[in-house]
């Protein structure tokens, strides 16, 4: 009976043997110490030869010890389910959070986008108003305003002796006049204001009298004429005009070549402040001042030059 318990033993032992590679491999968690002595000293006092071998077996003592080391140190679950469980947690949580990532970056790239489309929008925006401004700018130098002095008449011409204001005696000039000036507006799409230098009277380099134009506004096509006096009272002569030597006894025989200067500004505001466009005028009107037509119009059409 012991050599068949002997058998019994090697039989057991070859067949525990693993004879494939490709066997499964289980996990077995050791047992505590009290099942082990549950296991050695069970309620039955004989223990059988088998049972004896397969505990003193040292391939299943180094197998026992290495599974149960290797068991609590990586603490594996009990059961297939829990491993699957966890291994399925992880890799929802690495999926969550990647689409939360990609999500994130797409908000980014998004937001990006659209500010890059609002400044070239912008852009855009000031290019094209910017060139209508242009187009307005360019249109409104095609239509500019018209102007001729179309007479001046002398009211009255004296010339006498007195001092200036140092005290010096001298000959003193009055000279009063009128000047009509034709104003036209031919734009269609702007009206216009209208201001200008003082009107000034020389002979050559001496200035006998001046006046000031009115400012005014003119609406789109239309026109008007403006009236200005230009006087001078007492203007000392310091023997500068020698033609005027015998005017005061001789008025009626004086001949006295002048110059009308003055400057027209006009301004356009076509857009409001943003498009305005500007306008100068300079006239210059040759006059003979004679005695015999005092209160009479001297026509000036043809006697002004405009630059």
């Amino acid at each position: 009976m012991h050599a068949k318990t002997d058998s019994d033993g090697t039989s057991l032992d070859n067949s525990w043997l693993p004879r494939s590679p490709r066997r499964p491999i289980y996990y077995v968690q050791s047992p505590s110490n009290h099942d082990a002595e549950k296991m050695s000293y069970g309620s039955s006092p004989i223990v059988s030869p088998a049972h004896l071998y397969y505990h003193s077996s040292p391939i299943h003592h180094s197998r026992e010890s290495s599974t149960s080391i290797f068991s609590n140190s990586l603490k594996i679950p009990r059961s297939l389910p829990a491993w699957k469980h966890i291994r399925i947690g992880d890799q929802d949580g690495a999926g969550h959070d990647g689409s939360e990532g990609d999500k994130d970056g797409d908000d980014w790239g998004s937001g990006a986008r659209n500010v890059r489309l609002y400044f070239i929008g912008f852009l855009f925006f000031v290019l094209l108003f910017t060139v209508f401004c242009l187009i307005l700018w360019g249109a409104s130098k095609a239509y500019e305003p018209e102007i001729s002095v179309k007479s001046m008449v002398f009211e009255n011409f004296y010339v006498q002796a007195g001092n200036d204001h140092s005290g010096v005696p001298t000959d003193m000039l009055s000279l009063n006049s009128t000047v009509k000036i034709h104003y036209k507006n031919a734009a269609t799409f702007f009206s216009v204001h209208v201001t200008s230098t003082p009107l000034e009277i020389h002979y050559f380099q001496l200035k006998l009298a001046s006046g000031q134009m009115k400012k005014f506004s003119q609406s789109r096509k239309s026109k008007r004429t403006v009236a200005t006096v230009v006087h001078g009272s007492q203007v000392p002569l310091y023997g500068g005009l020698p033609l005027l030597s015998n005017a005061r006894e001789h008025g009626n025989k004086v001949a006295l070549p002048l110059n009308l200067t003055f400057v027209l500004r006009s301004r356009a505001y076509i857009l409001g402040r943003l498009v305005k466009s500007k306008f100068y005028k300079r006239v210059r009107c040759t006059v003979t001042l004679t005695g015999q037509k005092l209160g009479k119009p001297h026509k000036l059409t043809n006697a002004c030059v405009y630059h």
